[in-house]
């Protein structure tokens, strides 16, 4: 085997059988966005030669890393000479994979018969499927609009239900508009008995598993349309408005009756944000608290086609109702690389420990290809812009409570992955979200649903504007398994 193949297999940690033609970026597990970056830091030290962000695109198949480390040492993999042009650009990488009909490996039976060749997108990645006015992300700036805000003006001067209402309506309220969407956000927090009772018996549960059950039961104890109809979008909506205001009561009540305590109902006038945190304290919280709580729901409010607002998507394209619609949505970001991450991102204070130990820490995570949870992200080259607001509220809460080891832990972690910023693994959102809940003395397994509440405003506009102009979602596979096989006799099986 070249050296090369021996460098990929080792990096992204495979055995030598599966460096077959067809491998390539995001073609098996391993090979995922992480993986890809420290094949990146691989080839750079191990050629010395700086992998730029084209570059590193174009790197995307066990081909065209080849043909680029060929060009570099001037040896093929079976050992003949190369020109030295072929360093540099391969030209033959693209972003995605050539499927021609060829079983893989280890599966029994005829390979199929040749097929034309198809284009196959894994995970869609770079498939643009719709128009949208809901969310503008630039990920080589670092860029994030609600419907034109920046997410720095309304996270520093908007409150949640004004930017709830931006996201489901299209607009900012006026001040008599915003009272309308408070008071039907305040009316509508009573939970069904049924689901309140619910919530009770999976007090065993945690949260997301709780809160994905719970919401489906809401469908049960809405509007009932005849049969055969669909939700109109008014109904959407107004499911939707419903969702945002019953969701926080949800993960509150559960949390209540876990720690063993009837949930402590809020006062009528009470905001989004403190009606939220008094059923879960089971208290009047504190100013600071609000204001932290808040601002996190602000900042997760919605994050464009990210893979549960696309699960949405999908449903509604199904003339699903918006309750379903919403729980698979919940259902999808319950998963450890969607909003599953924000509870393994706070382990990093536990395991690290000291600020010293961080780069420790880091390299032995690196040396056995695991990920540093709380950097990279599919879509920003660069920080998530929703990072640094969240480090604010740690920063303040650290400062009021005189402890700042979490925070201190945390930077220490920023700045030994620092070398790998250039590569696109910066500090995501999941960073600090964690520690801000934890410092207001929230258990840790609520930092998912947390993250749900911010964000369902989001799904629920995304689902809206899929409502609008509604088609069936509907990809295809390329099928690249074997035909033609004879069904067995009684015998034979």
């Amino acid at each position: 085997m070249s050296t090369v193949d021996q460098l990929v297999a080792r990096t992204l940690g495979i055995p030598e059988d599966r460096l077959t033609a067809d491998l390539a970026y995001q073609s098996v597990r391993e090979w995922d966005s992480l993986g890809h970056v420290a094949l990146m830091v691989a080839l750079e030290q191990e050629y010395g030669v700086e992998v730029d962000d084209d570059l590193m695109l174009e790197l995307r198949t066990l081909d065209a890393v080849r043909a680029f480390a060929d060009g570099l040492s001037g040896t093929a993999a079976d050992g003949s000479a190369t020109g030295a042009e072929g360093a540099g650009r391969t030209g033959s990488a693209t972003g995605s994979d050539s499927v021609s009909g060829t079983a893989p490996g280890g599966v029994d039976g005829p390979a199929p018969a040749t097929a034309p060749a198809v284009t196959v997108h894994r995970g869609l990645e770079g498939v643009t499927f719709d128009h949208s006015a809901v969310t503008l992300i630039d990920g080589a700036e670092g860029t994030l609009e609600y419907r034109g805000y920046s997410i720095h003006d309304l996270a520093e001067h908007a409150s949640f239900e004004e930017v709830a209402h931006l996201l489901v309506h299209g607009h900012l309220p006026d001040p008599a508009a915003l009272e309308v969407f408070t008071k039907q956000l305040r009316a509508a927090r009573t939970l069904p008995a049924p689901v309140l009772e619910l919530a009770r018996t999976l007090a065993h549960a945690h949260p997301m598993e709780a809160l994905r059950t719970c919401v489906s039961a809401l469908g049960a104890y809405g509007p009932h349309r005849a049969a055969g109809t669909d939700e109109t979008l008014d109904e959407a909506r107004e499911a939707g408005i419903e969702l945002i205001a019953r969701i926080p009561m949800i993960v509150a009540a559960h949390h209540a009756f876990r720690s063993g305590r009837e949930p402590r109902w809020p006062r009528e006038d009470a905001g989004h944000a403190e009606a939220f945190l008094t059923v879960l304290l089971g208290e009047e919280p504190t100013p600071t608290a609000v204001r932290v709580i808040d601002k996190g729901f602000v900042v997760h409010a919605d994050h464009g086609s990210n893979a549960s607002a696309f699960t949405a998507r999908v449903a509604i394209g199904c003339r699903a109702d918006m309750t379903a619609a919403l729980t698979a949505a919940i259902a999808a970001f319950s998963g450890s690389v969607h909003g599953g991450a924000a509870e393994r991102a706070i382990k990093l204070v536990d395991e690290v420990g000291t600020p010293e130990n961080a780069e420790a820490h880091v390299a032995a995570l690196q040396s056995r290809g695991e990920p540093v949870m709380g950097f990279g992200h599919r879509v920003y080259r660069t920080e998530d812009p929703r990072m640094r607001h969240l480090r604010a509220s740690v920063v303040e809460l650290s400062e009021e409570r005189g402890d700042r080891t979490g925070l201190d832990v945390l930077d220490a972690v920023a700045a030994a992955m620092r070398p790998r910023q250039r590569h696109g693994v910066a500090p995501n959102v999941d960073l600090y979200a964690g520690l801000s809940y934890r410092l207001l003395g929230l258990p840790d397994d609520l930092a998912v649903a947390l993250f749900v509440i911010g964000r369902t405003p989001g799904w629920v506009a995304q689902a809206l504007e899929q409502h609008a102009n509604n088609v069936l979602i509907r990809p295809l596979l390329a099928y690249a398994g074997p035909r033609g096989l004879t069904y067995p006799s009684g015998a034979a099986r």
